[in-house]
């Protein structure tokens, strides 16, 4: 049984939020920022010192979250940013501001769609669950590494799901042309966020870089993805099992937190909550959904990546 980290550390054997060290002078970039786990994350965050940078499509419910905020936490730094991960007009003009001066510490990529009824595309034609929730974190994360470069020890948290471990989740018929399915899009989705974390994870290894890549899932949850959910059956399995299956947005914002913020976290590493089912509770270490680190896989899902956005990594 491991006693101690590779530094000598005890291991911690039960983490909170209360654990989180002061994290005044960092700043954080949260997609989805203005509601869900997102708002949960921020909420830590500026509890704890950090100038926290609320990105989503909204203004005015940026707005109104960010002043949310500041009224449970007078005097916490909160900013925005108009960000639309389904538009790589709206990624490129984001990250161009941010990229000229802000340093960026902590990076959450963790705004999502889930199940859509029926194939949409986004402005620039792809597949709109898998452009959001893989393609625009892809090309926001590629255009924020100037920002990243100037933190000694960034980190970047990818927020996937369970559906990464889905089998109908294969990363082939990225743009769902052949076949759609909206949560095989969904699984497919949540699979590139763990397979693109670990292919730059290790380039970020052949690199002179502190900067981590990690990925989380946060259990399950009841946010804004399940509330505007359409499929009448659905919002019968959810009203069924919310109190017994379900945990909360609060609860579920932990793995990114503990991803942020805990010493004890590698790049290229997994967590989500060590509950009964991984539902809820205190972060740890899990295994990797199957073969989601094989080298080829990373490299393959990558070249498709940049050749669909037109966007290269400079690493």
């Amino acid at each position: 049984m491991k006693t101690r980290t590779s530094d000598g550390r005890k291991p911690m054997t039960h983490w909170t939020p209360d654990d989180i060290a002061d994290l005044s002078g960092r700043t954080a970039l949260i997609t989805g920022g203005n509601s869900g786990i997102g708002l949960e994350t921020a909420r830590v965050l500026a509890r704890r010192g950090a100038t926290v940078i609320l990105a989503g499509r909204d203004q005015a419910k940026l707005v109104l979250a960010a002043a949310e905020l500041r009224a449970a936490q007078p005097g916490s730094a909160i900013e925005t940013a108009v960000l639309d991960l389904g538009s790589l007009a709206s990624i490129a003009n984001a990250t161009s501001r941010l990229a000229e001066s802000t340093t960026i510490d902590l990076l959450f990529n963790n705004a999502g769609v889930m199940n859509i009824p029926e194939r949409r595309t986004t402005t620039d034609g792809f597949e709109l669950t898998f452009g959001t929730n893989h393609l625009g974190h892809f090309a926001l994360t590629a255009g924020l590494l100037p920002a990243l470069r100037r933190s000694p020890a960034a980190r970047i948290i990818t927020v996937s799901a369970v559906a990464a471990n889905w089998r109908i989740g294969q990363l082939d018929d990225l743009m769902s042309e052949h076949r759609y399915g909206a949560m095989r899009s969904y699984a497919k989705s949540k699979r590139a966020n763990v397979v693109f974390t670990q292919e730059l994870a290790r380039r970020f290894a052949s690199t002179s870089t502190s900067t981590r890549a990690i990925v989380v899932h946060p259990g399950a949850a009841l946010t804004n993805l399940q509330r505007n959910n359409t499929s009448l059956l659905t919002r019968i399995v959810i009203a069924l099992t919310r109190n017994i299956a379900m945990g909360s947005a609060e609860g579920a914002a932990w793995p990114s937190l503990y991803a942020a913020t805990s010493p004890d976290v590698v790049s290229g590493g997994f967590y989500g909550p060590a509950g009964r089912d991984q539902t809820s509770g205190t972060p740890k270490r899990l295994t990797l959904p199957h073969n989601a680190d094989d080298p080829a896989e990373g490299a393959r899902l990558w070249n498709q990546s940049e050749r669909l956005t037109g966007i290269r990594f400079e690493l």
